[in-house]
């Protein structure tokens, strides 16, 4: 628990029981997952929806023990882990997942013996899930070009939703970024977007006059008529004033496929998995790609460049005449 004495900080630690075994085991732990997930969003500064997923993984696991009887933290073993990454994979959970889940418990319970409410963290020696990293999908410029073509009627929600697709793939924004855009954020002179990322890391992202044009045509014409006089700071607004949510970005741009005949199942990030291919594919730096898109690791921009090789490949064994 952090105290503030004028502008001394404090940190005095909480001891929660752990050996108590009359408690059960879920009501011992939710004290300290609440610490740790506040720890995660106020020290580390990790995205909101990454501490909601956590928190997640840590209820599933602390349910998966207390139907195995378990009544003490520190009982916990790797028979109880292992049992537990079982338990998910015969109910379809993906190794890819599981591997976040024995990174949020690790973290979690690393917390803990950091801390001193357990001896010993039992997944220090568990080793993540292995999976085979696939190839993000991307669309081919043929069906971003029916994907982006400008709504036949002039509509406040035909454009707002045109112009939020348009933005998409032209900055590569996830879609919790796009969704969290204010009106400041949109520098329309300079054609740049001031975006918030992962860790509250701010960045700045380029798009082209095609996109700014869009955008104060949205602005002038289609955000008043759908805001009906009222106040929002939020650059893409729905009908009751709010901001865009992620699930209904999601559904537009799907019901935007299916108008497009776009036969794939279209998400937001397949925009930004197209974005990213279409400008290594077309020459760019992969340092610059990588400072738009927003990725910490370079290496995770150069899975993009696997995507273009595959292309080439393909190329060859269609058109060389020993392909």
């Amino acid at each position: 628990m952090l105290r503030h004495d004028g502008a001394t900080r404090q940190t005095r630690l909480i001891r929660f029981p752990t050996t108590i075994e009359l408690t059960p085991l879920l009501e011992q732990s939710t004290p300290l997952q609440e610490l740790y997930l506040r720890h995660l969003a106020a020290e580390r500064r990790l995205a909101d929806n990454t501490v909601t997923a956590y928190a997640g993984d840590l209820r599933q696991f602390f349910d998966f023990l207390e139907k195995r009887g378990l009544s003490r933290l520190e009982a916990v073993s790797l028979n109880d882990i292992h049992g537990f990454l079982l338990s998910c994979r015969s109910h379809g959970v993906s190794n890819r997942s599981n591997a976040r889940r024995v990174s949020a418990l690790n973290g979690f319970f690393g917390f803990l013996a950091a801390h001193r409410h357990l001896e010993f963290n039992p997944f220090a020696t568990v080793d993540l899930p292995k999976s085979r990293r696939s190839l993000p999908k991307a669309l081919s410029i043929d069906e971003v070009d029916r994907l982006l073509v400008e709504p036949p009627l002039h509509t406040p929600l035909l454009l707002r939703n045109h112009t939020m697709l348009l933005l998409l793939y032209a900055t590569g924004l996830r879609v919790s970024e796009l969704v969290g855009l204010s009106i400041n954020s949109c520098d329309l002179t300079a054609c740049f977007l001031r975006v918030t990322g992962k860790g509250n890391k701010e960045r700045l992202v380029p798009f082209g006059k095609p996109t700014a044009d869009a955008i104060t045509r949205y602005l002038e014409h289609s955000r008043p008529l759908i805001l009906k006089g009222r106040r929002s700071s939020a650059l893409f607004v729905t009908g009751r004033a709010r901001p865009m949510s992620r699930v209904r970005c999601w559904q537009i741009i799907a019901a935007t496929a299916r108008g497009a005949g776009i036969d794939k199942r279209l998400s937001p990030h397949m925009l930004r998995h197209s974005f990213a291919t279409h400008l290594l594919a077309n020459g760019a730096d992969l340092r610059a790609v990588q400072m738009m898109l927003g990725h910490t690791d370079i290496a995770t921009t150069q899975i993009y460049t696997k995507i273009d090789q595959q292309r080439l490949k393909a190329v060859h064994r269609s058109f060389h005449p020993r392909g």
